[in-house]
């Protein structure tokens, strides 16, 4: 692949070998909720993969034609349910992570997206519900200390960007079993929205 400076090209090329190898994918981070809420550069892409062991190697080998992967990282990231990153010529990077069985895990890929993000010719790209952005998006801002402005501005610009298309109730019920439905009640009312 030659060198590029646009996440969306880098993300289609990344999608594309996942996909060549039977791995489901969910596009994440800031270039995600983008697309859902309020706009803002990244030079970072986000992509949540379930990646057995079995798979690795072969990913591995594709992934190294056009990218710097650390391949002990990567076997680590398969066995801690972690992340490990890929790094193209331009340098522009690529975090996958790696998900475990968690119902949040579960749901990122079950209630994923595909969302056309290039036409003539359509190209398109499977991406993380909105729900499921505020989700592991208060999940992080939650666990890094409720410091990340950037995190919390995703939120509530989702919020507020998707307002009644998103199911409340299902919203509410799933940030209660992660303990986050204090925050999603905050986030709400940063946006202005009833909960």
């Amino acid at each position: 692949m030659a060198a590029v400076t646009d996440p969306i090209t880098v993300a289609l090329h990344v999608a594309a070998i996942l996909e060549r190898h039977g791995i489901d994918y969910a596009l994440g981070g800031s270039l995600a909720s983008s697309m859902f809420g309020e706009p803002r550069g990244t030079i970072d892409i986000d992509m949540a993969i379930r990646l057995e062991r079995r798979q690795l190697d072969d990913l591995v080998d594709t992934l190294e034609i056009d990218f710097y992967v650390p391949a002990a990282a990567a076997q680590r990231a398969v066995e801690q349910k972690a992340s490990f990153n890929l790094i193209d010529e331009a340098g522009f990077k690529v975090d996958l992570f790696v998900l475990g069985d968690s119902p949040l895990d579960r749901r990122q890929l079950e209630r994923r997206w595909r969302i056309e993000v290039r036409d003539n010719p359509s190209q398109h790209l499977w991406v993380t519900a909105p729900a499921d952005q505020i989700l592991r998006k208060l999940e992080w801002y939650q666990t890094g200390g409720r410091v990340s402005e950037r995190q919390w501005r995703d939120v509530v610009g989702i919020l507020r960007s998707q307002g009644t298309a998103l199911d409340h109730a299902d919203l509410a019920q799933a940030a209660s079993s992660m303990g986050l439905e204090a925050l999603l009640e905050t986030a709400f009312n940063d946006a202005e929205l009833p909960a």
